[in-house]
Order: structure tokens, then sequence, then C-alpha cells
């Protein structure tokens, strides 16, 4: 049972003592409603955080047990948001699992992990979400731990769940980088690179180490560069690759964002695609599509994933068990951004 420091179960006078303001005032800031600065409410939810104060369960059952809402965390840089497909297809399949449920979807977008914390716990202080969706998972994640210690039912979306208690839709990390790197290394490239997200990520680590098996296997030499998922990122990375000596003949992007950049960067140089160097993506747009050469790319049902992720949630919400559930398959499309090396 959480407590006070001085031992005793923590309550909303003891918070609004600390914070000395009103048990009115500490009311409105931990239930989500107006009445009280935004600094304040900051303030008071800090405080009671530190107390270790956690809603009352018996008053939240009298008062529906449920918020009727369900919340992601996005740690991007802003204007991802705007061009990686992924989480527009992702946000969309969330609507639509929710469906007749009534349930909301609030999303916010981040910039480190330490500000997705933070949101979770204030959305668990204030009652905003029933439960969360996770993207991103890696090792020994602490967002995971604190959703755990917080009791806020959540989806781990890409990888399996690290805890029992948590639900899970997976994705075949291993198959589908087999899949790509296989196809890159059957036409004949024997220089491969790899321009990747954050190395600390599930996936960013499956695909980096079956790209160390393919080499391996078929002999070949195998580069890797570190992005950040930005075309940014992409766009040093590609200059830098194209400018070795001994550069390349193909490169693989970890998004589509990522490989339309490198494109970008490949005619800025003179280097012709496919005819000197091939393309390849982990994820598929219409974007990847639509430019020349159109980049061949792993494509799966995004919005499918979305949909499944939010219908797991909130079977969860309703006192379900933990369940894990393998995510829509992928499939490689192949386009006229990769051919045989000449």
């Amino acid at each position: 049972m959480p407590a006070s420091r001085s031992g005793q179960r923590t309550t909303i006078a003891d918070i609004a003592r600390e914070a000395g303001v009103s048990k009115g005032a500490v009311s409105f800031a931990l239930n989500g409603r107006p009445g009280v600065s935004e600094a304040t409410r900051e303030r008071i939810l800090r405080i009671a955080r530190d107390l270790g104060w956690r809603p009352n369960s018996a008053a939240r059952a009298l008062t529906g047990g449920t918020v009727g809402a369900i919340g992601l965390v996005i740690d991007r840089p802003p204007a991802a948001l705007g061009t990686e497909a992924f989480f527009n297809q992702l946000i969309a399949g969330l609507q639509l699992g929710l469906g007749d449920s009534h349930s909301a979807l609030m999303v916010r977008v981040v910039s480190a992990e330490e500000e997705e914390l933070e949101t979770y716990s204030s959305w668990w202080s204030s009652r905003r979400v029933d439960g969360v969706v996770v993207i991103d998972p890696h090792a020994d994640d602490p967002r995971l731990k604190l959703l755990a210690e917080l009791e806020l039912p959540a989806v781990v979306v890409g990888s399996h769940a690290p805890r029992p208690e948590v639900s899970a839709v997976w994705m075949d990390n291993d198959g589908v980088a087999t899949m790509l790197f296989d196809y890159v290394a059957a036409l004949g490239h024997r220089r491969l690179a790899y321009v990747c997200g954050d190395p600390e990520l599930d996936h960013v680590a499956a695909r980096r180490a079956q790209l160390r098996r393919t080499a391996e296997g078929r002999g070949l030499q195998a580069l890797v560069e570190d992005g950040d998922f930005s075309a940014a990122s992409a766009a040093a990375r590609t200059r830098s690759l194209l400018s070795l000596g001994e550069r390349p003949s193909a490169i693989v992007y970890d998004n589509d964002v990522m490989a339309v950049a490198g494109l970008n960067v490949a005619h800025e140089m003179g280097v012709a695609v496919p005819g000197d160097l091939s393309l390849a993506s982990f994820d598929d747009s219409h974007v990847a599509r639509l430019v020349r050469p159109p980049i061949t790319a792993v494509s799966r049902d995004t919005t499918a994933l979305g949909a499944q992720a939010a219908r797991l949630l909130l079977a969860a919400v309703a006192g379900g068990p933990a369940r894990e559930e393998p995510g829509p398959q992928a499939t490689l499309e192949v386009r006229a951004s990769t051919a045989p090396p000449c």
C-alpha cells in the first residue's frame, strides 16, 4: 500500500500540505480537471509521485473504473511524425481497433525516454488513460518496469513482452532481416551497408545481428552506420559511405524516409541507382513507391498492426489475462532500386 514519508498511506491532505495548496486544488490536479494552473498541476503531480500516492481503487470503481482513453507516446523528433508513414498508419489502426469502445486515443510526441517516463507517470497520476501502447521496445526497458509499478495496462508492439503481465503484438524481426539481407546478397552484392536507427532498439539490434550472420555465412563485407531514423542522418551517412575509396554496392535503410534521403544523395553525387548502387528499406510507404526508381521495401499492414494492439489493450483494461500474438506477416516488395551489381 502506498505510504507517505511517515510510513502511513499517502492522502490528498498529505499532498496538499506538502504543496502548500488546498485539498480541492490537489483533487483538481490529480483528476485532470480545470481549476489549477499547469505549473501548479505539474508541481502537485511531482509531489504525489514523490510521496508514492496512488488512486484509491474503490473510489475508482465508484466512478466507473475506466476513463475511456488509451495513450501512445512517440519518442521521435516532431518533424519525423509527419514524414514516417509508419506512425500515421499505426495511429489509424489504433483508432480502428478502438472501434465501438468509444475510447479516445491520446498521443504525445517526446524527444527523450525520460520525457516518455514522465508522461506515463503524469497520465497515471491524473487518471488520463486506462492503458498505453508501447513502441520501440529495447533491452532492460525502464518504461515497462515503471508501467508495472504503476499497474497501468500496456501492450508492447514489435517484440515479445519481457514481462508476463504485459500483452504484446510481436514481429518476426529475425525473419524479416533474413529475408531482406538474403535477397540483396542473392543478387550478387558482396559489399553491403546498413544505415540504421537507434541501435538499442530490439528490432534494430535483431537486424544488425542478422547482417553479421549473413555476412559470415555468405562471405560478405558488411558496414553499419548508426543514425536516428531521420532523413538528415541518413543523408549524412550515405554521403560518407559513397565517399569511401571502396564504396558499398548496396545500402539497406531502417525506414522509408532514410531510404528516400539516401536515394537523393545518390542522385546528388552522380551515383546511378540501381546501376552503381542498390537501395532497399525495412519500411514501405507511398513515397517509396512513387520516387524514381521506386524502392525495394519490406511491406506490412501497419494499420492492421495498430488495430490488433488496440484490441489487446482494451482486453487488458477490462481485466483479461496478458496475451501475445504475432503481428501481420511481412512481405518483400521488389522494385527497381535493386539489381545485380555491374
